[in-house]
């Protein structure tokens, strides 16, 4: 017997939900597909990546992959063509149950630059799964004493199917004594009872054997069927009734292991044991309700067995019989209905994927660095989640789709002030109290190379003994880069320049990791004083970056010089002095001159002049003096004294240890009748050597002019420019520059300090001076004979002209005679 289904109404609501759906699809603003599930492999899908506005000739380079968080081998993308197709055999009642929706969630990801695509893919509901029963044969026990129109409950059929494929029809096979009956509780249930037409006589019909068909509403139909074996019974007239033959009940899902469902009561209107009831389960009960509750034969009390979870069943359908102890046993059944209600007992869940760590300092705003996924098992409300990021981190999250968020760059970083973030995501729901759930990540930034090799000061002074050995090292220079791993490995290197003819780096080297500067052969104070050049300091980051720091190496001057002496006009040789000396010559005239010059400098160029002991002991009637090398007589000479006197005198300086020359002066003793001729050779070669120096002044006099004109335009156009230059607070300070003065006691030169306020344009002031005095002899004056003109020769004058070069004061001497 065929059944009337009221289909009309359930096919209206099967399309408004699929209306409802397409809409909420459309204003969802992602890439939706569907596909019917059973496809075969390679079934076409969709041209997803011409969807996306992705050219397929970049799908490769920027490693285009898809990510499904269910199972990720159903759906698979041809990179070759961009069209996604079906890879493995899709079940909708495997992947999805009898939800009304089902769809597979797709993540398209492809980097340079990261970009996260969503896509769903809607299985859709075929045909594919035919009604089944929950026993192929029944047997049902039926006293002959039922009364027409008496009921039987039968458990209906399932289809894993949903919509029109799962609406089920049933119909009996022909039997004069029963038809069936379909009543629907509610849009899904239907209740099955076979109804008695005919009252039964078991000594007639003993056994009714009848085929229950399911046919569902698909194209093409499928069935299912039961064998019904009716065994008509006899004796006990009445069965056990419920007061209801449906029981609905709500409980919370946090419900305790023992809490009471429902205690139900039937009653028999037999007596005796025939009205006694015990109550157990259908024996067409799943299994999953004998382990989630209990019933208790003599009291008919349901009490739950088993934690009860709203996320793993949200309803129960008990089948309860009641059996009497009567002969045979009559039974009455009941339906309870048990509705599970969600409570907020599911913490959300955060996922971090696909991260692009480390992220470079220099990175730009919006940079996509991680991607995060939150869930959470429960529903409405309680299901709800918001995302939260650490405060004060250059960071933000960004919602891309329902519960799926990106983390970005939202403020510029410094690897050297802070190198790496513990970044913590915080998901809460919107139950009552709220559950959270947290996810850290470890934002390491990635150095570039933005700071540059830094010195600890501009400049260094370094003094060097002269004469060093080839190769000494003389000084290490280092700078300190704040940057890491290469961008922080620093070479140093000469910055070469010209020397006077000859290059920088014939003089010095640095060790290109160490920072060593080496002397690669021996300095000469004589020949070079002050050495200054630059070293660079470059790290190996791409592009490079590097500083200069200046280094002044002072050569200090080393006693590696003797004294040499100086020929005098009428020379014999080298180191020899002859000289005509009248025998009236009173005591403390001066008879000769030893001249001597030393080209070191200081005390190693202070000379001293000592007269050696005469052969024999003999006391000698001359003397010389100590630092001006004059011979002078010491008494009168007399007739007693030899005619020729060979005086020996030992020029020292004053080094450590010291440097001598031995001069010797030959002195011929004569009558004043013999002087004329003496002194007219005298003269004429005291007359040839004036000469000759005037002719040296005259030449000198003009370099000399000629470089305090330079210097005189240098100064005034460097004033001028001083001038012009905005002044700077600050700009005067008190400094200590070094008057340098000549004395002539001697060859030496000594400073003496005076403090005197020196002003600048520009920066604090220095006190740096350096005075250049060129290492000339003396003229053959002395102090004495300057004390008496008439024996006195010509005596140079030196001035010192002060000027200021780079915050330097530098005296350079100006000679006259």
């Amino acid at each position: 017997m065929v059944s009337s289904m009221r289909r009309d109404p359930e096919v209206g609501r099967l399309l408004l939900s699929l209306l409802f759906l397409a809409a909420w699809e459309a204003g969802s603003g992602q890439v939706h597909y569907s596909v019917p599930e059973e496809a075969k492999h390679g079934t076409f899908v969709g041209r997803i990546s011409q969807d996306l506005g992705l050219e397929l000739t970049e799908l490769v380079p920027r490693l285009f992959r898809v990510a499904s968080k269910d199972r990720g081998d159903l759906l698979e993308v041809n990179l070759q063509n961009g069209i996604l197709f079906v890879n493995s055999r899709i079940d909708r009642e495997e992947l999805c149950g009898r939800s009304a929706e089902c769809s597979i969630h797709l993540e398209v990801i492809v980097e340079r630059p990261l970009q996260v695509f969503h896509v769903e893919v809607e299985v859709k509901d075929i045909n594919d799964n035919p009604p089944i029963f929950p026993m192929a044969v029944k047997t049902i026990r039926f006293p002959e004493s039922k009364l027409l129109d008496s009921r039987f409950p039968l458990e209906g059929a399932t289809d894993a199917d949903i919509g029109v494929n799962a609406l089920l029809s049933y119909k009996l096979s022909s039997s004069e004594f029963f038809f069936l009956d379909i009543q629907t509780n509610d849009e899904v249930s239907q209740s099955l009872s076979l109804v008695l037409r005919k009252s039964l006589d078991r000594e007639e019909t003993a056994l009714v054997n009848l085929l229950l068909v399911a046919t569902d509403g698909g194209k093409p139909e499928l069935t299912g069927t039961v064998q019904l074996l009716i065994n008509v019974l006899d004796v006990n007239d009445n069965e056990p009734t419920f007061d209801q033959s449906v029981y609905k009940v709500q409980l919370l899902e946090n419900t305790s292991n023992g809490t009471l469902v429902i205690k139900l009561n039937s009653s028999d209107a037999d007596e005796g044991s025939n009205s006694e009831t015990v109550y157990s389960f259908s024996s067409d009960v799943p299994s999953t309700i004998k382990t989630k509750f209990k019933i208790d034969p003599s009291t008919g009390e349901i009490r739950t067995k088993g934690q009860l979870d709203y996320e793993e069943s949200k309803s129960y359908e008990i089948q309860v019989i009641a059996y009497d102890k009567g002969t045979p046993s009559m039974t009455g059944h009941c339906k309870i209905s048990v509705k599970i209600v969600d409570i907020n007992d599911n913490t959300p869940a955060v996922s971090i994927t696909s991260l692009s760590l480390p992220i470079l300092e220099d990175a730009p705003l919006g940079t996509v660095i991680a991607l995060i996924m939150v869930s959470d098992r429960d529903s409405g409300v309680n299901g709800q989640v918001t995302c939260l990021l650490t405060p004060h981190v250059p960071f933000k999250l960004v919602s891309t789709f329902k519960n799926y968020y990106s983390l970005v760059l939202n403020g510029a970083l410094d690897r050297e002030s802070v190198s790496d973030y513990a970044v913590v995501v915080t998901a809460r729901d919107g139950g009552s109290p709220s559950l959270s759930a947290t996810a850290s990540v470890s934002v390491e930034v990635a150095d570039v190379n933005d700071n540059a090799p830094a010195f600890a000061q501009p400049e260094y002074t370094v003094f060097v003994k002269e004469n060093n050995p080839p190769g000494c090292h003389i000084f290490t220079v280092s700078a300190r880069d704040s940057d890491a791993q290469e961008n922080a490995l620093v070479s140093y290197s000469l910055v070469e320049r010209r020397v006077g003819e000859r290059a920088l780096s014939s003089y010095v080297s640095v060790h290109a990791e160490s920072g060593k500067v080496y002397a690669l052969q021996p300095l000469d104070h004589e020949e070079l004083e002050l050495l200054q050049f630059q070293v660079s300091a470059r790290d190996a980051g791409v592009p490079p970056l590097g500083s200069n720091v200046t280094l002044q190496v002072f050569v200090l001057d080393e006693n590696d010089n003797a004294p040499a002496l100086l020929p005098p006009g009428t020379s014999r040789g080298g180191g020899t002095v002859s000289e005509l000396v009248v025998r009236s010559v009173g005591s403390g005239h001066v008879v000769a001159k030893v001249r001597a010059v030393d080209a070191d400098s200081g005390y190693n160029a202070w000379l001293s002049y000592e007269l050696q002991p005469a052969e024999g002991g003999a006391h000698s009637p001359f003397r010389v003096g100590l630092y001006t090398g004059e011979i002078s007589t010491t008494r009168a000479l007399v007739e007693a004294d030899a005619p020729r006197q060979r005086l020996l005198v030992l020029v020292k300086d004053h080094g450590e240890p010291a440097l001598a020359a031995t001069a010797t002066v030959l002195l011929s003793l004569v009558d004043s009748g013999q002087a004329p001729k003496a002194s007219s050779r005298a003269s004429s070669a005291a007359a040839s050597a004036k000469a000759a120096l005037e002719d040296v002044n005259v030449y000198l006099i003009i370099a000399i002019c000629a470089v305090s004109s330079l210097l005189v335009l240098t100064l005034g156009l460097y004033s001028a420019l001083r001038c012009w230059a905005p002044p700077t607070e600050g700009a005067c300070g008190p400094g200590k520059p070094m008057l340098v003065c000549s004395s002539t006691a001697g060859s030496w030169s000594y400073s003496q300090q005076r403090r005197q306020r020196v002003c600048s344009g520009e920066g604090p002031p220095k006190t740096d001076l350096m005075a250049f005095s060129p290492s000339l002899p003396q003229g053959p004056g002395s102090a004495e004979e300057r004390q008496q003109p008439s024996e006195s020769e010509h005596v140079g004058k030196v001035s010192l002209l002060i000027f200021s070069v780079n915050s330097r004061i530098v005296l350079f001497p100006l000679f006259s005679f």
